[in-house]
């Protein structure tokens, strides 16, 4: 893999002082390559840069900025095994998934080249016959975006896609850990036609890097996905300036299965959706409330699940899960494990290393029942293949104990019932809920979350809206009529 070079005005290069760090591989926890550490120069090379960029790309008239996003989407389609082959290798996920995800990617852009289409007005009657009164919609301005590594075409995806069919220009922060996908959505984006100044992307030190870009004057809209300790450092910087912010952060997704839920169907969708990506996923269900009547049939299947799980390196065939992402990932998670088992927990399947796998971050996919309420994992976002199961008598306390956490990201509702199914979806105090269904991010709903999970919304109608300021017009006219 060759080194990550900053993109700058439409060019690659390196660090002003020839910096570097390294990029790991998780799964054999070796260098395979670097990424450049921009300096403070760069930075402000890279937001001049942009500046000019929102000054030509905002004037480009939205059916053509339409048809440049358009054909985003299918350069990204067509080069999906070259993308996803950098993601598999940065990250360890498996190739099906990182196909899948690139395609998720390609839809992004597809979605807002029709938004870009829809920014509508609104017109307000006046008082007089003179009275004219309008409200227009126009770019917010220079945005910065902020990205994780567990999804690193979708999230890029989600936050250009959007901002690029406002008529923003953007400065992109790839995570460090797998930064090759960013590069290849800003190539697709370059080749498509966008001026080469609307898109820029830097790497280096994080903190450095975040707080460098957030305190420029030039920037108008911040938007991070990450963890809620970051979200609340960067949502301090930016009110430093007063800086539009939206966030997407961490969660811990409740799941209630409830008494007339099929446990066997129930297990099988949710253990599946819980071990994708190695449960590095900020909407994976990850606390399981299960009724007490089917409890045993439903750990029995999940437990099922996970032992036909095939871990290893996401680039080898028939591999179903990859590693975590680093080994303080792994260390963390096997605490909350021994922490869970310490206060009573069984552990129905995994809670090791795969013993063939000698190298790497990797865990056998865990799932723990009779799971004390107090234990770490019911109250910490897990973000690893640990699936914490806990028996109810009562929907009622099942509630509670979902609703008890500062999260609210997603969650999740297993019935036959419809009464229960509407009733306890508006229970949950979640920004998605999923019904029978696991699969909750697509290009035309919105998401995000809500308490600490972070507020604004990515994808469908709304997204465009973090990227839009509403300037009010009222004119009076000299004649009332002709």
């Amino acid at each position: 893999m060759p080194d990550h070079l900053l993109l700058i005005g439409g060019r690659r290069r390196p660090a002003s002082d020839g910096g570097s760090l390294p990029l790991l591989s998780p799964v054999t926890e070796q260098s395979i390559g670097s990424i450049a550490a921009a300096t403070a120069s760069d930075l402000h090379n890279a937001l001049r840069a942009a500046e000019s960029g929102l000054a030509a790309w905002r004037r480009i008239p939205a059916w053509e900025r339409a048809g440049v996003l358009r054909k985003v989407g299918d350069l990204i389609r067509s080069r999906v095994e070259t993308i996803a082959a950098i993601v598999t290798q940065e990250t360890g996920k498996p190739l099906a998934e990182a196909r899948g995800e690139t395609l998720a990617a390609a839809d992004q852009f597809e979605w807002y080249a029709e938004e870009a289409k829809r920014i509508y007005g609104q017109i307000i009657p006046g008082r007089t016959p003179q009275q004219r009164m309008a409200v227009l919609y126009e770019p917010v301005g220079v945005c910065v975006a902020l990205t994780a590594w567990n999804f690193p075409v979708l999230l890029p995806a989600r936050k250009l896609a959007a901002a690029l069919a406002a008529g923003c220009s953007v400065v992109l922060k790839p995570a460090g850990e797998a930064p090759g996908a960013a590069f290849a959505l800003a190539d697709a984006c370059l080749d498509a036609g966008l001026p080469a100044d609307a898109i820029g992307v830097v790497t280096g030190d994080a903190n450095f890097i975040s707080a460098t870009l957030v305190a420029d004057q030039a920037v108008r809209k911040v938007s991070l996905t990450g963890s809620v300790r970051v979200g609340k450092i960067v949502a301090g910087l930016a009110a430093e300036g007063l800086k539009r912010v939206s966030m997407e952060l961490g969660g811990h997704a409740p799941v209630i299965v409830h008494a007339d839920a099929d446990p066997i169907a129930a297990a099988q969708a949710l253990a599946t959706a819980k071990f994708r990506n190695a449960g590095q996923v900020c909407i994976s269900p990850s606390r399981f409330f299960v009724h007490r009547s089917i409890e045993r049939r439903f750990v029995e299947t999940f437990a099922d699940v996970a032992r036909a799980t095939v871990v290893g390196d996401g680039a080898v065939e028939g591999v179903t899960m990859g590693p975590l992402i680093s080994r303080r990932a792994l260390d963390r998670a096997n605490d909350v494990i021994a922490d869970a088992v310490g206060k009573g927990a069984a552990i129905a399947a995994g809670g090791r290393r795969p013993p063939q796998l000698n190298a790497g971050h990797f865990l056998e996919p865990t799932v723990l029942s009779n799971v004390a309420p107090d234990s770490r994992i019911m109250a910490e976002e897990p973000f690893a293949p640990v699936a914490p199961i806990f028996a109810f008598d009562r929907v009622q306390d099942a509630v509670k104990q979902a609703n008890a956490l500062p999260f609210g990201l997603a969650g999740y509702v297993f019935t036959d019932d419809l009464d229960r199914a509407q009733l306890t979806a508006e229970a949950l105090e979640v920004g998605m809920v999923g019904v029978n269904e696991v699969l909750l991010a697509t290009a035309e709903g919105p998401f995000g979350g809500v308490k600490e999970s972070g507020f604004g919304r990515e994808g469908g109608s709304l997204g465009i809206h973090d990227y839009l300021s509403p300037k009010f017009v009222r004119q009076k006219l000299k004649a009332a009529a002709l």
